[in-house]
Formats: structure tokens, C-alpha cells, sequence
């Protein structure tokens, strides 16, 4: 949710309908300086603290023992099923309910240590353990607790360490009288075969195993500009008032090459949709599982054991010390917003946390800098007339917006503050709601007695109770004044400069031979150098994201001279030019693209329009484009089908398909693939045979084939659609790397060793250039690879 809850939005519209003319006109025109300080007018403080309350019960951000004990009892049901992972989950969103320091937090903990011990996670599980034991873990139930780090540091070859815990464990039983119970036995006879092994284990004498580590790869090649950090030395800084700052290949560059790294100013982790656990079944519980409860809220890496924070329930981390840093940074703040933060959106959270980042002082010296004389100095298309009288800027980059005194652009403050606003193009109604949020956000801050911690004047450890004044204060301090404006400028950036970061996830978080995923958002983000580069909806780079860093890669040969090209959402192979127009004019610039050009100059239809037609129902050839109505182009047949109809049968195929997915998730394999052949025989009578829905079809049969061990039948089902993939998208697209992956799955798993080995290698050089080679896809293929390369050379 990148802007406010509906029903803020709603109030900041009927806000904005109540207004006299002549303020509407003064808030449209006033610079941002202004604009805050009649949002402070306009906000009536009770009246919108109240609104603003009531919006934001509905997101969950402070400690609920309720459904704590929920989340616990499903993770239960779910460990005793044996979906160790999808348990793991709900014992994460379990702990982040809890008070920290309670006994229930720790059987939180506990209970995760067994599903990671279940899992192969030894390290994480002995941490889990350690947490439990430090939030005082029950007396009565530490002896099964110890006999599992026990066997933990037995896996790990840790014998002495692991003896010393059995040791502890003998003698609180001896202590505790443990012998009647059959628990109680069984926790006896556990013990007495944990001291088994060790004896075991020492007499062999073997190795102590060794943490398995991320393979070590070379790195990549990497000289870098002496101009703009993070970039490399084969591309150079330009600037003219037409395209702005943008870069420029200053040499022949190869396919593959890297040409920027760039760790994000701020980013701020998106929830996004629910995601569906494995046997989840019917349940009370009415708590989701988003990406929330999957990544760590600051450096954006995967969740296997999350550390909850202490003050609310939303944030997580991987490890105390990100959850340390995340909270002297900037979390303190925001940990007290709760609720309210999220209610107003992301692109208010990611303005928040930027400035928070940025610290005070930073930030009152940029907006010190933007007002009055020097604000034309900071407007790209007036101080691009004070630059050279050349279209370009070449040599030296001291003049262009957002680069240091030294004339170097880098990722920092000043960079993100010259990023275009763009206020003079928003519409007044949007600058008024976006005013609003951030006033709202100020005054909380206020209210909670947060404006020393936002000003950087205390630490944590000494922050005061708020006093009487400051709660019941209705008017920004004019410090807050300056943070206000400085989130203004943050928030109406972000409709053109916001960078989704997004990753690689599983559909279905199980533990299939072959891994169904698909891209999705994680986080919203400022990256001001990938910022410099400009649209086309045929881009000559790749972007690819590892936590909360950009690489990017060039997807195609570019000479010396072209200027680099990132796509801001709107591909040629993925819309029209029309929808691609209509969804780029958020950004305030009419695309004028090569691929744009081509098609609105030609009369040859799109490759969305061709590939994804409709066919005559009853010849099969091709329908001609019209508007309401679509004609055969079979003289012959001179059949016509209105629009309308063939969008409803689309629909109701789409429904289909749906209803035979959900029979794969209930293990009703044989009953899935038949509901996919009719869904395939309804549509071969009204969509063209490279539709890409028809190549959808093939990897969803594919899909239940090889959850049957079908091997073959996979393989046949894929190749299909890997042809209309491939039609769609081309041969060298990111699109068939993922498709040639799970190819590559499936022909390892039915050891088809020969076709396996030739596919890894395409899919590897493909994915290589879009994901990087560290990406974890690359890892699993060279894996797949080096156990094929070790069968008996006549089975390769």
C-alpha cells in the first residue's frame, strides 16, 4: 500500500471539497514550504487523531498475547503434521506477540528450535534454544530442552560441548527425582542414547563437521567511475535539460557486464499479499501470513528465525544486532508510531525513515539550501541553464543536481533530496492528502515525545517521558517544520523515483522437488544512482537485487555512445503501447521510446496483440482486431464474435484454472491434471495456440506431473511452454531462465542426465545475466551440475 488507507484518502478527499477557492488555489500554488504550514492550519488535531485511531485497528502492530496463543496452537498443529517450516512461521508470528522476558515467549522459541531441528538448521536451532533459555524457559520442561541442544551439538561434531549439556541435564534430573512418568522415561532413554552416540562418535574419531558456509565464488570483474559511486568506469555522468542526469556508455560493452552496484539510501519492507501455508486447512486463526513474517525488516535477507522487536509485533529481524542497529537508526521512532505509520502507507514510512536516516542536521542544511534564492539551483531544468551551453554535459560533473562540492555523485542524502519532485505536476488534491499524512506523522511524533530522538539531541538509553506540554502541543515545533517539508518533498518524489526491490518466492512455501516462484515486491526503496537511469520499454539492462542492494547488468550488447536504459514497469513484451502510455504518465513524461515509435508508426500490430489474439471458434484462424466486434480472417468463414463475449469465456477459463490449482493443493494430483486438459480443450476453440495462457496451462500440467515423480510427462509439458515463453519474451529473457530452471529440476529429478547437463548450462547463462551469479538459482544449478559431472562416464 504505497499511499494512505482508503478511508484516510476518503477524509483527505471530503477535506479537500470543503476548502474555500481561494485556499485551494493558494495550497496549488505555494512551494512546499507553505503547503506545510497549511496542512498544519487545516489538520484539527482531535478530529484526525481520532479518524486516524479508528483507521488503524485494523493493522496489527502491538503485542496481542491472543493471537499469540493462536499463532503457538496452529504451529502445533502444523508441527505435528510435519510442515516443519510452515510451523516455524507461525512460532515467528507466536514470539513477535509475546512480552519479551514471559514464559510464553520462550515456549515460542522452544517450540521453533524443534521444527529448525527438524529442518537441518543446528546453529539457528541451538540460537533459538539460547533465547528460550535467556526469556526463562519453564524449569519443569528444560531437561527436553537441553537433550536437544545436546543432540544439536552432535550433529555439529561438538562433542565436548555437547557431553558438558548431558552432563547439566543428569544431574537436574538427579536433582528433580524424574522416574515415573512415561515422559519422564522417555526423556531417561533419550538421554542414555545421546551418551550412546558420543561414545560412538569419539571412538571413530571423525571430524568435527563444519558449518556449511556460501560457496566462494569469484568475484566479478569491477573497475569503478571516477565520477558516480557504484558505477562502473565504462559508463560516464551526462546531463542535458531534455533527458536530465542519465548515463551514457563511454565504451563497447558486452552482454552480462556489470555496470552498477548500489546499496538503497532507505528501503522499507512491503507485506504484500497472504501467502498460503501447506495444510493450513480450515482455522479461527485471522492472522496472515505476508513477507512480513519472511524477511528481515532492515537488511531485507530471508527469515529462518526471526527476532521479534520488543516494542511491537511488525518488525523482525535475522539477528539481534540488525534489530539493534534498525532501532538506533530509526525503528525507536517508528516503533512508537505503531499502527498509524502503516495506516498512512509506505511512501509516508519510506519519507519518515529517510530523514530519520539523513539525521536533523543533514536535513535542515538541504532545506535550508532549497529555499529562496538558491531553489532554482536545485531544479534540474532551471540550473541545466546555467550549465554549459552544450546539449551534454562531458567533462566533469561538479554542476549537475545532487553531485557533492567535489563534483561526485554518490548514494547519500544530497543525492536523494535532488531527485525531482515534480510538485508543480501533482495535482492539488494529491498534494493535499500527501500533506496531510505528513503532518499527521509530525504531530504524532510530537504527541509521543519522539522530537528530540527524530532531531538526533538524545540517545535511546536517555529519552524522557514526554512532558504535559508536548503531548497536548497542537503546533509543529518549527524543527518539525523543517522534517515536514523535508517529508513532503520524500513523498511526492516516490511516485517517480520509487525503486521496487523484488525477489525470486516460492507460491507455496513446501518442499517440492521443484520449486514453483514467482517474482514479487518486497520493498520500496531510494536508490538515487539507479535513479539517474532513464525509461524505455525496451531496456538494455537487467536489475537484479540481493537484500537491499541493486546490481545492474547489461541484458544485451551496447555500443559506445547509447545511453543506458532501465525499464520502469511497462515492457513492450508485456502490454501495449497504449495501456504502457497510460501507465506511465504517473512518472510526467510522455515515452518516446524506440519500441514505443516503432509500433505507434507501424501498422504491424504489437507483440502483446499478436501473441495473445483470440481464434475463430469455428476454423480456428486468427480474429482481426476490432473494437467491439472481432472478424475471422478466413474469407471463407466470415465469422464474427463480439469482444465482450470472448472476454467473458476468458474469464470463466481463468476461473478454471484456478479450481484445478486448488485440487493440486489439496493432493487431488489425478483430478488437477483432468480439470487442466479440459481448461486446454475449452481453450484451443477461442485462443490462439501461443497465447500465453496456453503456455500457463503446460506449466501448471507440468507442475502436477512432477508432484507425482512423472518425470517425463513434466519435461514434454514444460517444453511447450517454454516455445511460448520464449515467443513472448525472447530466447535470452529473464522469463526463460525461470522456465529452463524448473526444466532443469525436472530432468535432474528424472535423471535425464545428458538433456540435464545442456539445459543447466543455458539456464545458467541466462539467469547469470539477470540475476547474478551469487544469486541462490545460479548455486542450485551448479550444484545440480557438479552431482551430475560425478556419475560414472557411461551414465553422462
Amino acid at each position: 500500500m504505497a499511499l494512505p488507507a482508503e478511508g484516510w484518502r476518503l477524509r483527505a478527499e471530503r477535506g479537500w471539497a470543503a476548502l474555500d477557492p481561494a485556499e485551494r488555489e493558494r495550497l496549488a500554488a505555494a512551494p512546499l514550504r507553505d503547503v506545510v504550514r497549511l496542512g498544519c492550519e487545516l489538520l484539527r488535531p482531535e478530529a484526525e487523531r481520532a479518524a486516524l485511531w479508528r483507521l488503524s485497528q485494523s493493522e496489527r502492530a502491538g503485542k496481542e498475547p491472543r493471537v499469540a496463543r493462536g499463532c503457538r496452537e496452529e504451529g502445533n498443529r502444523l508441527f505435528g503434521r510435519r510442515r516443519y517450516r510452515a510451523a516455524a512461521i507461525r512460532y515467528s508470528q507466536a514470539a513477535s506477540h509475546e512480552l519479551p522476558g514471559t514464559p510464553e515467549i520462550s515456549i515460542c522459541f522452544a517450540n521453533r528450535s524443534a521444527a529448525l531441528f527438524h529442518l537441518g538448521y543446528f546453529e539457528v536451532c541451538l540460537e533459538d534454544i539460547a533465547r528460550a533459555e535467556s526469556h526463562g524457559y519453564p524449569d519443569r520442561l528444560l531437561p527436553k530442552l537441553l537433550l536437544r541442544k545436546a543432540e544439536c551439538l552432535l550433529r555439529l561434531g561438538r562433542l565436548r560441548d555437547a557431553a558438558d549439556v548431558l552432563g547439566a541435564v543428569e544431574k537436574k534430573i538427579a536433582v528433580d527425582g524424574i522416574t515415573a512418568s512415561p515422559t519422564q522415561q522417555r526423556l531417561l532413554e533419550k538421554l542414555s542414547q545421546l551418551k550412546v552416540k558420543i561414545r560412538e562418535k569419539e571412538n571413530c574419531a571423525e571430524p568435527a563437521q563444519e558449518a556449511r558456509g556460501d560457496v566462494q565464488r569469484q568475484s566479478e570483474i569491477w573497475e569503478e567511475n571516477d565520477s558516480v559511486s557504484g558505477v562502473s568506469s565504462s559508463l560516464s555522468l551526462r546531463f542535458n535539460t531534455e533527458r536530465g542526469r542519465h548515463l551514457v556508455a563511454s565504451q563497447d560493452i558486452v552482454r552480462g557486464q556489470s555496470l552498477l552496484k548500489e546499496e538503497a539510501f532507505v528501503s522499507v519492507l512491503c507485506p504484500g499479499e497472504s501467502l498460503l501455508l501447506p495444510d493450513s486447512g480450515e482455522t479461527a486463526l485471522d492472522i496472515d501470513v505476508t513477507n512480513a513474517d519472511l524477511y528481515c525488516h532492515r537488511c531485507l535477507r530471508q527469515l529462518l528465525a526471526s527476532v521479534p522487536c520488543r516494542g511491537c509485533s511488525y518488525a523482525k529481524y535475522c539477528s539481534q544486532a540488525c534489530a539493534d542497529a534498525a532501532w538506533e537508526r530509526y525503528h525507536r521512532a517508528e516503533c512508537a508510531l505503531g499502527a498509524p505509520l502503516l495506516t498512512l502507507g509506505i511512501f509516508c514510512h519510506v519519507a519518515l525513515r529517510t530523514v530519520l536516516l539523513a539525521g536533523f542536521a543533514e536535513v535542515s542544511r538541504m532545506v535550508e539550501r532549497s529555499r529562496g534564492g538558491d531553489e532554482g539551483l536545485h531544479n534540474p531544468e532551471v540550473r541545466g541553464k546555467h550549465l554549459d551551453e552544450a546539449p551534454d554535459t562531458r567533462a566533469g560533473s561538479r554542476g549537475i543536481p545532487g553531485c557533492n562540492d567535489s563534483g561526485r555523485y554518490q548514494s547519500s542524502y544530497q543525492a536523494v533530496f535532488n531527485l525531482l519532485p515534480h510538485a508543480e505536476k501533482h495535482s492539488p488534491e494529491h498534494k493535499f492528502l500527501c500533506v496531510l499524512s505528513v503532518v499527521a506523522i509530525c504531530k504524532q511524533l510530537q504527541e509521543a515525545g519522539l522530537e528530540a530522538a527524530v532531531l538526533n539531541r538524545e540517545s535511546s538509553e536517555k529519552q524522557s517521558r514526554p512532558t504535559a506540554r508536548e503531548q497536548t502541543s497542537e503546533e509543529l515545533s518549527p524543527e518539525l517544520m523543517i522534517v515536514a517539508e523535508a517529508m513532503l518533498r520524500h513523498v511526492l518524489q516516490l511516485q517517480c523515483n520509487a525503486q521496487a526491490i523484488t525477489v525470486m518466492q516460492e507460491l507455496d512455501l513446501g518442499d517440492g522437488a521443484v520449486v514453483n516462484e514467482k517474482p514479487v515486491r518486497l520493498a520500496t526503496a531510494f536508490f538515487p544512482v539507479l535513479s539517474l537511469l532513464n525509461h524505455s520499454c525496451s531496456p538494455n539492462i537487467s536489475v537484479s537485487f540481493n537484500g537491499t542492494a541493486a546490481t545492474v547488468r547489461a541484458s544485451q550488447p551496447i555500443p559506445s555512445g547509447q545511453e543506458i536504459f532501465h525499464c520502469y514497469g511497462p515492457h513492450r513484451c508485456r502490454m501495449k503501447v497504449a495501456e504502457r502510455r497510460r501507465l506511465l504518465s504517473q512518472y510526467f513524461f510522455e515515452c518516446r521510446c524506440q519500441a514505443c515509435l516503432d509500433e505507434l508508426q507501424s501498422d504491424v500490430q504489437s507483440v502483446v496483440s499478436r501473441r495473445n489474439s483470440f481464434c475463430c471458434p469455428s476454423c480456428r484462424a486468427s480474429l482481426q482486431v476490432g473494437e467491439d466486434m472481432l472478424c475471422c480472417s478466413n474469407e471463407a468463414c466470415a465469422v464474427s464474435v463480439s469482444r465482450e463475449s470472448l472476454s467473458h469465456r476468458l474469464q470463466d477459463l481463468q476461473q478454471e484454472i484456478k479450481k484445478a490449482l486448488e485440487l493440486l493443493r489439496d493432493s487431488k494430483a489425478d483430478q488437477a491434471i483432468k480439470s487442466l486438459l479440459k481448461c486446454q480443450r475449452d481453450a484451443g476453440n477461442f485462443l490462439s495456440p501461443g497465447h500465453l495462457l496456453m503456455g500457463e496451462m503446460e506449466d501448471h500440467l507440468a507442475q502436477v506431473h512432477a508432484t507425482l515423480g512423472r518425470w517425463q510427462e513434466a519435461a514434454r509439458h514444460l517444453k511447450r511452454s517454454i516455445e511460448i515463453v520464449e515467443t513472448h519474451h525472447g530466447p535470452s529473457s529473464v522469463e526463460i531462465g525461470h522456465e529452463l530452471f524448473k526444466l532443469a529440476q525436472i530432468l535432474f529429478n528424472g535423471c535425464a542426465v545428458s538433456e540435464a547437463l545442456k539445459t543447466i548450462q543455458r539456464a545458467e547463462e541466462i539467469l547469470s545475466v539477470h540475476c547474478g551469479p551469487q544469486s541462490t538459482q545460479i548455486q542450485e544449478l551448479q550444484e545440480m551440475k557438479a552431482c551430475l559431472l560425478e556419475l560414472p562416464r557411461s551414465v553422462l
